[in-house]
């Protein structure tokens, strides 16, 4: 037989080769355009958050479906419905129902594996029973800065357009207070400056309670607000320094952390600290002696950032769907006392 040429078997085989070759190309094609980038995504799972009990009501809001989208965060349910416990992805607890014993923890009934979430916005120095809570927890969310979930009470945030004018102002000093303690620091402060500053003081403390709407438009009239905190701790600044002054309008002087940790909030020609000054009465003669120009100087950052509030737990809770992807499941506060009080 000749060497020169193929059989018909040989050539049949060869043919058969190369069209198996052609098929496998086909389907290496086909699967590279399947799996590319113009393939449908996978849908987002939604994640369900359970609060275990509302904050300081045994009534919680209504949770449509939509609640957290409009905080901006989709796929993000909220639920106050117990009797998910075994399905929700994390279950978040507010402390002060567990230290007033109003709820208990489901200890027993804890699926395997699901995150814990303790919640708070007080300072340690009105937290108690934290050592009954070794080993529970997974996550945190407060408003230290260090927290799994972090949620201040409120933030600057870039806006367009004109500012809002200033309100017009007829006095140099308000406080707002409702618990007065001699004991406190902020109390004490106070009866330093009240000698050398004219200082009109509303709340409940001082027999001039206000009422809801009414003071923001009362502080407004002020220069100046005193942000004082109730116990000065690690990054406690509140609703003193956010709402009742810089969304009134008026200059927090603030006593609270240190100036570093407002500076990580705001500019620092915002506000004035108590802590920049060898006495309180060098500080009345700083406030009392201001003039206009040098005043206005405290609200440059108004012309392109504006005070945003974040008072509303829902918002708060869903916040945890946002930190959720990225925070360690098998993370443990063994020592969550030692930690909120360091």
């Amino acid at each position: 037989m000749s060497s020169a040429g193929c059989s018909p078997a040989r050539r049949l085989r060869s043919w058969g080769g190369l069209a198996g070759g052609a098929l496998l190309a086909v389907f290496w094609l086909l699967w590279l355009l399947g799996s590319g980038p113009r393939g449908a995504p996978a849908p987002q799972a939604t994640i369900t958050i359970l609060v275990w009990h509302w904050p300081f009501t045994d009534r919680p809001p209504e949770l449509p479906g939509d609640t957290c989208a409009r905080y901006g965060m989709t796929h993000c349910r909220l639920s106050a419905n117990r009797s998910l416990l075994a399905s929700a992805d994390a279950v978040v607890f507010h402390h002060r129902e567990l230290q007033t014993r109003r709820c208990g923890l489901p200890l027993a009934q804890r699926p395997r594996g699901q995150p814990w979430v303790w919640a708070s916005m007080e300072s340690p120095s009105h937290t108690h029973g934290l050592g009954r809570l070794r080993g529970v927890f997974n996550w945190v969310l407060s408003y230290r800065r260090d927290s799994d979930i972090f949620v201040p009470y409120g933030r600057l945030e870039a806006h367009s357009g004109p500012s809002p004018p200033l309100p017009a102002k007829s006095g140099v000093a308000a406080w707002v207070i409702s618990n007065f303690q001699e004991r406190q620091q902020r109390a004490r402060l106070y009866r330093q400056l009240a000698p050398h500053l004219r200082v009109d003081v509303f709340g409940r403390a001082s027999g001039r309670p206000l009422c809801a709407n009414c003071l923001l438009p009362t502080v407004a009239r002020y220069r100046f607000y005193l942000s004082f905190e109730n116990s000065l701790h690690r990054d406690y600044i509140t609703e003193k320094f956010w709402r009742n002054a810089l969304a009134a309008g008026a200059v927090p002087v603030v006593l609270g952390p240190p100036r570093a940790t407002y500076e990580a909030f705001v500019p620092p020609d915002a506000f004035v600290h108590a802590d920049d000054f060898g006495s309180a009465r060098e500080l009345a003669a700083f406030l009392a002696g201001m003039n206009e120009s040098r005043y206005l100087r405290f609200f440059a950052w108004r012309h392109r950032l504006r005070v945003r509030l974040l008072a509303d737990w829902r918002e708060r809770f869903c916040a945890i769907c946002a930190r959720y992807p990225h925070l360690p499941r098998d993370q443990v506060y063994e020592d969550l006392e030692g930690w909120f009080q360091a």
